[in-house]
């Protein structure tokens, strides 16, 4: 949760928001020609490796980004603390990051992560040929550490899409990118295995179906592309281990389409809903529940009105498929989910009673107000705005909230280490947490704030 406004330093600083400077308008700016490669080199070494890096890097590009700071200067005799927020001075530019992207499509649509222009309130996309644009951003999604940037050219060359879903420990990777800022770098390496579940401190977050490599990947990597020997986009890199040696992370291209397919349709990702909360099944649990099952996303909650329900899925089910593909853990399953669009039928194979069934199941666009919806459920709490804060209004009999010592007229001041302020806040941090075990509330009464579980299983 964030802190309270209050500055003891000489100065405070803030980021403020300020318009995108305007890029010069670019007239269907022409592809640079694909250089080729010199007679001189011979066959042998024309490297599967070195074609794949001259074809590719004229798609890579290099990301800066810079701050809009404001400082305040604390009068030394009336405020010498910073308390009453003092004189602003004027604003100043600062450099905050540099990383990689690649060109999407050639209309000017550059991917990046989300975590490379976070905070920004100018980003400059160079590209190979030494043009400089300033760039606009789409949208983001830090969920998956995406970003989607629009530059105002044509005629780009754009990065070969492949997929993920056909990778193989083992393989070769490229990585391309700009470490430490050392332009159009290429790296090499073996896909170390799939299905990664990473988590990250700075982000706050734990990511999911991560691609691992061991292709040297580092700051300022982030956002470039990792492809495999035929030249195709398998995954977006993230550098997330700064200090590892031979540990590289990438997101799959897969996942990505869909977030960047939303993030360029509607700014933001529309994650369709299946209403089941899952868990992965361990040796242990099915032990204890008797399910012969050893491998699979438990279901440990079907909330009401859901597709889920609407479906038949019940609590103690064994999801071991989706669509033909195994699935063997809770990340597995909510990496399926993420990719799927709402409306479109998939079939999950189900563990149930000692035998095996298919169900056919329709996910749907997320409801108006789910997040308060589920509020009511998992806690049985009620809220309402009151005074820029969010106040609960309700607490269920029976419910978790009572047996936790909940009462009206508590505050929820945050969601999982995120401040809330209104109820339209609380209720979109909480739709973004339903795929997670369990949800921490934050809840204000008198002078203390209290950390609260909400476990999303029943």
């Amino acid at each position: 949760m964030k802190s309270p406004r209050i500055a003891f330093f000489l100065f405070a600083v803030t980021f403020a928001c300020k318009p995108v400077a305007e890029s010069q308008p670019v007239e269907a700016r022409p592809a640079p020609q694909q250089q080729t490669i010199p007679p001189s080199v011979s066959a042998a070494r024309r490297s599967p490796v070195a074609v794949v890096a001259h074809n590719v890097l004229p798609t890579v590009v290099n990301i800066e980004t810079e701050a809009t700071i404001r400082r305040r200067r604390a009068d030394p005799f009336f405020d010498p603390f910073g308390f009453f927020g003092g004189e602003e001075t004027a604003p100043t530019m600062r450099p905050q990051s540099l990383g990689s992207g690649f060109i999407w499509s050639s209309d000017g649509i550059i991917v990046t992560n989300h975590h490379v222009v976070e905070g920004a309130s100018r980003i400059t996309v160079n590209f190979t040929d030494q043009t400089q644009l300033v760039a606009k951003l789409i949208g983001v999604d830090p969920d998956s550490d995406l970003a989607v940037l629009r530059v105002d050219a044509k005629n780009l060359p754009a990065a070969p899409i492949g997929t993920s879903s056909d990778l193989m420990i083992g393989e070769t990777v490229v990585a391309v990118g700009n470490p430490y800022g050392l332009s159009g770098t290429v790296t090499t390496g073996v896909v170390s295995a799939l299905g990664r579940s990473v988590p990250s401190k700075e982000a706050g977050r734990t990511f999911t179906d991560f691609i691992q490599t061991d292709a040297s990947i580092n700051p300022g990597n982030s956002g470039g592309p990792l492809l495999n020997i035929e030249g195709k986009v398998v995954g977006i890199n993230v550098a997330i281990y700064a200090q590892a040696q031979g540990i590289g992370f990438a997101i799959p291209v897969d996942r990505a389409k869909k977030v960047i397919e939303d993030l360029l349709r509607y700014g933001q990702v529309h994650s369709a809903w299946i209403g089941a909360v899952t868990a992965t099944l361990t040796a242990e649990e099915a032990r204890r529940l008797n399910i012969r099952a050893t491998r699979g996303a438990l279901v440990a909650r079907v909330f009401n009105n859901s597709p889920s329900s609407a479906a038949g899925l019940r609590p103690g089910d064994v999801i071991t498929a989706v669509d033909g593909k195994a699935v063997d853990s809770r990340e597995a399953f909510s990496t399926f989910t993420a990719t799927v669009a709402a409306g479109v039928p998939i079939s999950l194979t189900i563990a149930r009673e000692g035998g095996t069934r298919a169900i056919p199941l329709r996910p749907s666009d997320p409801p108006r107000s789910l997040g308060l919806r589920i509020l009511a459920e998992i806690a049985g709490l009620r809220v309402a705005d009151q005074s820029r804060s969010v106040v609960i209004d309700e607490v269920a009999r029976g419910s978790r909230g009572e047996n936790i010592g909940l009462s009206p007229g508590d505050v929820i001041v945050g969601v999982s280490g995120v401040e809330v302020r209104s109820v339209a806040d609380l209720d979109n941090e909480l739709t973004k947490a339903l795929d997670r075990s369990s949800i921490v509330l934050s809840v204000a009464r008198g002078r203390y704030v209290y950390n609260l579980t909400f476990p999303m299983g029943l």
